[in-house]
């Protein structure tokens, strides 16, 4: 019995969107079309999101518009969750409510304190279009939510509040990758 390559071997890695990206800000599309295209994208995104060291990525982050995000991500026990979801749907999110670090891959080297819940469920499909249901607590709930947030076209920083939403607010205009006009 041939085994399948681990995501992203045979993916290629793509150029990051990063912040003040138009397309980091506004809602991503359902994707229509199942087939090589799909999942060609799947395995570049795994490819971009392992060079980058993350542990999730969404498909805005290299530029494409529609509601696909692919994660690599250890819950609170170290239990490794991976995995890609289709057109997905926060169904759920409670549990308490916790700040904790949040970086971003579109942020790169900036982590701000971010409240999330403990537990979140996500719905949607496969790249063969069948169901599932991811669940997961703790750190991989914070994924979970960090990635439906941006297929909605909202970043981390934009739920930072307080004091350290102007700390980050200081060190994105002063990041290297940061963009003139953020800068003014």
């Amino acid at each position: 019995m041939r085994q399948r390559p681990l995501p992203g071997t045979t993916g290629l890695v793509r150029a990051m969107s990063l912040l003040g990206d138009p397309v980091l800000h506004s809602a991503c599309a359902e994707v229509t079309a199942f087939g090589p295209e799909l999942d060609r994208l799947i395995e570049d995104m795994f490819a971009t999101m392992y060079a980058a060291q993350g542990v999730g990525l969404a498909a805005n982050q290299v530029g494409v518009a529609q509601r696909v995000f692919v994660y690599d991500c250890p819950d609170d026990e170290d239990v490794r969750h991976v995995g890609h979801v289709v057109n997905p749907r926060l169904v759920e999110a409670d549990g308490g409510e916790y700040r904790g670090p949040e970086g971003c891959l579109s942020l790169p080297g900036l982590e701000a304190g971010t409240v999330r819940h403990d537990r979140a469920v996500v719905e949607g499909v496969t790249s063969d279009g069948s169901p599932v249901r991811i669940e997961g607590t703790g750190f991989f709930a914070r994924c979970l939510q960090h990635e439906c947030d941006h297929l909605d076209g909202t970043v981390y920083a934009d739920r930072v509040t307080g004091l350290r939403a102007g700390r980050l607010r200081r060190a994105i205009r002063k990041a290297p990758w940061s963009a003139r006009e953020q800068r003014g």
